[in-house]
């Protein structure tokens, strides 16, 4: 009774302690969506910074309206779900393969996370004029070799073209996550499994995929909120197209903020990127929840 007594005067001594940071995360968060919803229900174009009026929904009409929007996000989700589809197959084989015993394990594990740490930018950039250049380009290179002739991936197949920039930068990220959670699976039971003539297929799909499966909803979480918010790698690989063929939301709000000078469609496009984003962490935490109610 003594230390609840006591430690109820400390709790109210850490609040104001608190309150700056809370302060300055609310003031981080909310000064910015609320400009964002200030802006979309006005007539704001940067050419014309003295000319403002009251827009309404016309904005959000206009956008609804318009055929790029819908292009964005069918290109947004494409992304979203191929890209997290790559990351997290391919991150749960490299992980199984590193956590194998053999020589150069730990040169093999460095060279898997190694991408992660690559700028965007830079990476985009390395993949447009090093690997696939339809001139000199890598890729380029051994499909002349093949006899194949040259691909122009980023004129005839640039969505896939992101997927495979994206799904290169963050699978290392999967294997972050999923190659700790293997070590942390305990050895005897893989050995009382193997004794029981368990296979390695049976062992991965009955004792080490369950036990990945929170590691890789987190995977799953942390990864979609990046890639719904891409626009690096599209600005420097492609430019949002040919056309509109590699816009996604993000890039469509950057081209019509500061290539069309339109702050208020622009804005407008960000408050239903904020709606679509909620919705897609809607569908995606009740589905990782309803995963792992299932496990317990």
């Amino acid at each position: 009774m003594t230390g609840e007594v006591a430690s109820k005067p400390t709790r109210h001594l850490h609040r104001p302690l608190l309150a700056p940071s809370v302060g300055a995360l609310f003031l981080w968060m909310a000064v910015p969506l609320a400009m964002t919803l200030w802006f979309s229900a006005e007539h704001y174009n940067l050419l014309r910074p003295g000319k403002t009026a009251f827009a309404g929904w016309e904005n959000y009409r206009d956008l609804l309206t318009h055929r790029a929007l819908w292009i964005a996000m069918g290109n947004t989700l494409f992304l979203v779900g191929l890209v997290l589809a790559i990351t997290l197959i391919f991150g749960t084989l490299f992980s199984l393969l590193l956590n194998q015993d053999f020589p150069g394990r730990n040169v093999c594990r460095l060279l898997i996370i190694a991408p992660f740490f690559v700028m965007p930018t830079v990476s985009a950039l390395i993949w447009k004029n090093m690997l696939m250049n339809p001139v000199f380009g890598l890729f380029a290179w051994i499909t002349r070799s093949l006899g194949f002739g040259t691909i122009e991936f980023f004129s005839r197949m640039p969505m896939l073209s992101i997927v495979l920039i994206v799904g290169w930068e963050w699978t290392p990220f999967a294997v972050l996550i999923l190659l700790p959670a293997l070590h942390s699976l305990n050895p005897e039971q893989i050995e009382a499994a193997r004794l029981d003539g368990g296979g390695p297929i049976a062992l991965f799909r009955y004792i080490q995929l369950p036990h990945l499966l929170r590691p890789m909803a987190v995977v799953a979480m942390i990864e979609m909120i990046f890639f719904l918010s891409l626009f690096a790698e599209i600005y420097v690989a492609t430019g949002g197209g040919p056309g509109l063929a590699s816009t996604n939301l993000a890039y469509l709000i950057f081209r019509d903020a500061l290539l069309g000078f339109d702050v208020g469609r622009a804005s407008a496009g960000g408050v239903i990127a904020i709606i679509l984003a909620n919705i897609v962490c809607f569908f995606l935490m009740r589905v990782v929840g309803r995963n792992l109610e299932d496990l317990r």
